[in-house]
């Protein structure tokens, strides 16, 4: 593709989300799922398909996902990641078994191989980082009590993912159970190892970083949060964590000034993730596995709620905060469609693609709205 040609593509497509981020503030609701239907219309397929500069909106999507992570982590003491942990435990074990077990059976009800069916059950069991970080800040709930057993269980799920993708790798493409044991502990430990360094020393990293000239302060965060974040994908742990992990090491003045600096650039590459997810989607692979999609999102949000309220509960929260907690964890997305991609790529079944999309999308789009109707219009709701 032509510069002129991406350029003009590319502003386009941020030029027209700032008119629907404009509209999704006037209706008092968050812009994901209006994000997600635009790169639905615009994508291969859809109503108006103009957008061709694939390839650069998915680095500029993963980037996304890096800030989300990352100013969830600024916003999240070490010391309370550690207490979370500990305390989700019990929940993060059902919560996998719920939410896995239930796409696996699914999957076999509707005649998948056990293979693909393991791919599925990865599908439904991860919510999404990206758009519970979203929704957490949209609706103003960064201090609400629910906030750090939601957090805690969000990254108790991305380490056990850590731990499932090597193993699924080795069912899909035959890889040694050496090679993937060896694999697993180096990405465990890399996790721990790092997670303890923050802890312990983020004062340092915090007063390293620091410094009064802003533009050297952006550029030293979000540096260090890319090359982290590409180091973990690496040794086949998430992004996501190597950026939280990152954001809980900053404190002090430098994290003032990290959460004032990044926000913008967060919400500018947050858009794109989110309209890049579905501007892959052709429509008209969707209407063939719609029934098993909308079977699976009422399985897995039954289930996905059910575990979550429990856990509430057993944190001493009340209802409203049980409630809220639940629905913040029914979205799915990108270790969805990553997982999905797996099974595409290992050529299990020709559903799998289109039915993790369709699911995704349901989810993505549901859960936002479902908050909506459980909370008041939040009077700071993000415009981007």
């Amino acid at each position: 593709m032509e510069a002129g040609t991406l350029l003009v593509e590319v502003g386009a497509l941020v030029f027209l989300l700032s008119f629907v981020a404009r509209l999704a503030a006037t209706l008092g609701i968050s812009p994901i799922p209006l994000y997600v239907i635009t790169g639905l219309a615009l994508g291969e397929g859809g109503a108006l398909p103009l957008i061709t500069a694939e390839e650069f909106l998915e680095v500029g999507a993963e980037i996304g996902v890096i800030l989300l992570l990352l100013m969830l982590g600024v916003e999240y003491a070490g010391a309370e990641l550690v207490q979370g942990l500990r305390t989700s435990a019990r929940v993060a074990a059902l919560d996998f078994a719920c939410n896995f077990g239930a796409g696996v059976a699914v999957a076999v009800a509707v005649g998948m191989s056990a293979p693909a069916a393991l791919v599925v059950g990865g599908v439904t069991y991860a919510s999404s980082s990206g758009v519970v970080a979203k929704l957490i800040d949209d609706l103003g709930w960064m201090g609400n009590r629910e906030t750090p057993g939601v957090l805690a269980l969000l990254v108790s799920e991305d380490l056990i993912m850590a731990v499932y993708l090597p193993i699924l790798g080795v069912l899909l493409i035959g890889a040694s159970a050496g090679r993937a044991t060896v694999q697993l502990a180096v990405a465990l430990t890399a996790v721990g190892t790092a997670l303890v360094l923050a802890i312990r020393f983020g004062t340092l990293l915090s007063r390293w970083l620091f410094t009064r000239f802003t533009e050297a302060m952006l550029l030293g965060a979000f540096g260090l949060a890319l090359l982290v974040a590409g180091a973990a994908a690496m040794i086949q742990v998430s992004a996501a964590v190597g950026a939280f992990i990152v954001g809980i090491a900053i404190s002090g003045p430098a994290q003032e000034l990290s959460r004032e600096l990044l926000r913008p650039l967060r919400d500018l590459f947050a858009a794109l993730f989110f309209t890049f997810f579905s501007l892959t989607v052709d429509p008209r692979d969707i209407p063939p596995v719609l029934l098993t999609a909308v079977v699976l999102v009422v399985v897995t949000a039954a289930t996905k709620y059910a575990v979550v309220v429990w856990g509430a509960a057993t944190q001493g929260l009340g209802p409203p905060a049980r409630r809220r907690a639940g629905l913040l964890m029914l979205a799915r997305g990108e270790f969805s469609i990553i997982i999905a991609e797996l099974g595409i790529a290992a050529g299990l079944d020709e559903r799998i693609g289109p039915l993790a999309v369709t699911y995704v999308l349901l989810l993505a789009v549901g859960a936002p709205l479902l908050l909506r109707l459980q909370t008041p219009p939040h009077p700071a709701l993000s415009l981007s």
